[in-house]
């Protein structure tokens, strides 16, 4: 039986606040970032993580104390499985790309899980042959089918689940319904199609905007999709999405400090990208957009000293000044 403590910290999915971005808001034109930071191990990916381990139990996949959960991921996901099935008694194998921040393969190690690293690109590819993470630890798990189970939410529909009956509802309740366009980038596809589907039933006239890095990217958990194939999640309804934004690396991370002296958060990467698309994306009069700020900044102090974003003290007071930093279960 789940304790109060951790009945606590589960019950801190979701739900997360939706703040206006006043550096992009104009007169009848209104910009939203949708603070996926504040699930309790701070991403949007604790959603899937939460949705995929109560689904593998209720279908008889997993059982506590016995049942070791194996997931390739390129950072959120693993920190999200491992701190959510830590709590209901799983041990976790994490399979990584060695690009992904020094921060999040600390995190997930922190949190007790068993890490493998693979040399993969940042993203990992889904497709025969492209993705060693998915591989490795696809040949774990078969190796003993008795002990292992990998929630694969490169095609688990509990992951489009998680979003199309939670942060959908949410967005459209946070917005009183005016919502008209809403951006997001594409790792699994189970964030833009579950999201997507439930605003498109509620409003068929939304715009779905995805938004595509460029090739040979740095935005961890995104992928570009002339270099990476498309995930099965994603292929099921990617008709869901209207359009796409693209942005490169510079356009990304040169936005980090504007969004910090303006609306005083302290973003991710992907969190930037998205304000970057959403900057540059042409709206009508009278719209309403909301963006998915996966995550935080808090993680990622290597990776902005590395792109001369903030310095080491610069990254260390902007910490202690952001607004809206969540308390994480870490």
């Amino acid at each position: 039986m789940e304790s109060v403590a951790q009945e606590d910290t589960l019950n801190r999915v979701g739900n997360t606040p939706l703040v206006k971005l006043n550096s992009l808001s104009k007169s009848n034109i209104d910009f939203f970032a949708k603070l996926e930071g504040h699930n309790p191990f701070g991403s949007v990916k604790d959603r899937a993580a939460y949705w995929m381990i109560k689904d593998g139990e209720e279908k008889g996949l997993l059982t506590r104390g016995k049942s070791i959960i194996i997931e390739p991921t390129s950072g959120n996901t693993g920190i999200a499985l491992t701190g959510i099935a830590k709590l209901l008694g799983y041990q976790v194998e994490i399979v990584i790309p060695e690009k992904a921040s020094n921060e999040t393969k600390e995190i997930i190690r922190n949190l007790g899980a068993k890490v493998f690293e693979t040399s993969d690109d940042l993203c990992p590819k889904v497709g025969a042959g492209t993705d060693q993470s998915i591989a490795l630890a696809t040949s774990i798990a078969s190796s003993r089918p008795d002990t292992y189970y990998s929630p694969n939410q490169y095609a688990n529909e509990a992951n489009f689940k998680g979003h199309y009956v939670g942060t959908g509802p949410e967005i459209w309740k946070q917005t009183d319904g005016k919502i008209t366009h809403f951006f997001t980038g594409v790792g699994t596809g189970g964030t833009i199609t579950g999201i997507g589907s439930y605003l498109k039933e509620k409003n068929p006239e939304i715009k779905i905007i995805g938004c595509q890095p460029q090739q040979n990217h740095l935005i961890q958990g995104w992928r570009n999709f002339e270099e990476s194939a498309k995930p099965d999640l994603f292929l099921k309804r990617e008709n869901v999405v209207d359009d796409w934004a693209h942005v490169n690396n510079e356009e990304a991370f040169s936005v980090v400090k504007e969004v910090f002296e303006k609306d005083h958060l302290l973003i991710s990467p992907s969190s930037a990208a998205v304000y970057a698309c959403m900057k540059n994306y042409t709206f009508d009069e009278n719209s309403c957009i909301v963006g998915i700020f996966a995550d935080d900044g808090r993680k990622f102090q290597s990776v902005y000293q590395n792109q001369n974003v903030f310095s080491e003290s610069e990254f260390v007071e902007a910490l202690k000044s952001a607004e809206h930093m969540s308390n994480l279960a870490y």
